[in-house]
């Protein structure tokens, strides 16, 4: 009888497609995706590490595979994974994530990182970009896209958000992301936006800073707007964050281009000031959004899309040496980057080990019956 685990790898990466040379293949295509993604899950960052993984593990391996052809080698895996659909493969993921899509709520930040050795400039490949997005609340990726060379993540932003359920939510993104047709997605995917606005939209970015400095200058006396403080004190550091919201509408006379962003309610500015020890640091930034103004609401939302800089980013950096992978063979990259995506996942949905995401893929490694609980979450979702 077949595990539901791998029943539920079949599931939802039934439309991945083996790429091999039919009659030529000894490894089952569900082999090498199971055995890639308990290896990384144990703490495997690159082929060989897997390889080493699933030879020590072989026989709990035969628990769930078929290996009457023993296990593939590192190169075979490299191989294969170089050539499987990345299309394919995402929607793979995909598909297991929106088996937990009604759990989504809350901020939805989208950003973009760089797999720094994912180059090859002996053939002119350049370094890998994804853009990801993060459920602050949730602690998931929901998704994943790689930004297509000699573009930039203007164009795999709209294609992300497409594949995300958003009714809802608050979707967050910097600069490069404030685009009147990502705010117009956004609002018909039903969820609502908070847009770092900065030159790239010169005269609403203009006009908007013009509006703050008079306001600014008369004390906003008279002027109906929000506001709200916060102050966070520790580890010798002060930070004072304070934020202002208006609704533009009544001003649509000072806005050149203000009927040309769907859904827009509020303009924001939020100042921020940091001290450690004698040295003083401050920043002004500026935001639009489809929220109401709330000021204490949006400042804790700008605030939430830093999260998949310290818990996504970070993390992948850290616990998964991502930014040390030098995997690069034709889709191997972004085909790992999925796997761990998916295995971070696992790892955030299990919550009785309290201990970051490095130790608890050691924790994996050494304990069959805690692997096989992170992994179980995985069979539950399908």
């Amino acid at each position: 009888m077949k595990s539901p685990l791998l029943s539920g790898i079949e599931t939802h990466f039934a439309a991945v497609s083996d790429p091999r040379q039919y009659g030529k293949v000894d490894h089952p295509l569900v082999n090498i995706i199971f055995i890639t993604l308990c290896g990384v899950l144990c703490g495997a960052d690159d082929w060989v590490a897997i390889t080493d993984f699933a030879q020590a593990q072989a026989q709990w391996l035969a628990k769930y595979l078929d290996l009457k052809n023993g296990l593939p080698s590192h190169d075979t895996l490299g191989r294969t994974f170089a050539i499987i659909d990345r299309e394919e493969f995402q929607q793979g993921f995909l598909s297991w994530m929106s088996s937990v899509s009604q759990l989504i709520a809350g901020v939805v930040a989208i950003d973009g990182k760089q797999l720094r050795r994912s180059h090859d400039k002996g053939i002119g490949k350049e370094a890998i970009h994804m853009v990801s997005a993060w459920s602050v609340a949730n602690g998931l990726v929901l998704g994943q896209r790689k930004v297509d060379e000699k573009s930039n993540e203007i164009t795999a932003i709209p294609l992300l958000l497409e594949a995300l359920d958003l009714t809802g939510c608050i979707v967050t993104i910097d600069a490069m992301g404030c685009q009147k047709e990502i705010a117009q997605q956004i609002v018909e995917q039903e969820g609502d936006y908070v847009l770092s606005l900065k030159g790239n939209q010169g005269q609403l970015h203009e006009d908007v800073v013009a509006m703050f400095d008079y306001f600014v200058g008369i004390a906003f006396q008279e002027i109906d707007h929000d506001y709200h403080k916060t102050v966070n004190k520790g580890h010798g550091r002060l930070e004072i964050r304070e934020c202002w919201v208006f609704e533009p509408a009544p001003w649509s006379d000072y806005f050149r281009t203000l009927d040309k962003w769907a859904g827009l309610q509020s303009v924001v500015m939020i100042r921020s000031q940091r001290q450690e020890s004698e040295k003083v640091t401050s920043e002004i930034r500026y935001f639009i959004t489809s929220l109401a103004a709330q000021a204490a609401k949006i400042l804790q939302t700008v605030r939430h899309h830093w999260g998949i800089e310290n818990e996504l980013h970070w993390v992948l950096d850290v616990a998964f040496n991502e930014d040390q992978s030098r995997v690069r063979q034709g889709y191997a990259a972004e085909n790992l980057a999925v796997i761990r995506h998916l295995v971070l996942n696992l790892l955030s949905q299990e919550q009785s080990h309290k201990v970051g995401k490095k130790n608890k893929r050691l924790r994996c490694a050494w304990d069959v019956a805690y692997r096989e609980k992170v992994l179980s979450g995985f069979a539950a979702l399908c």
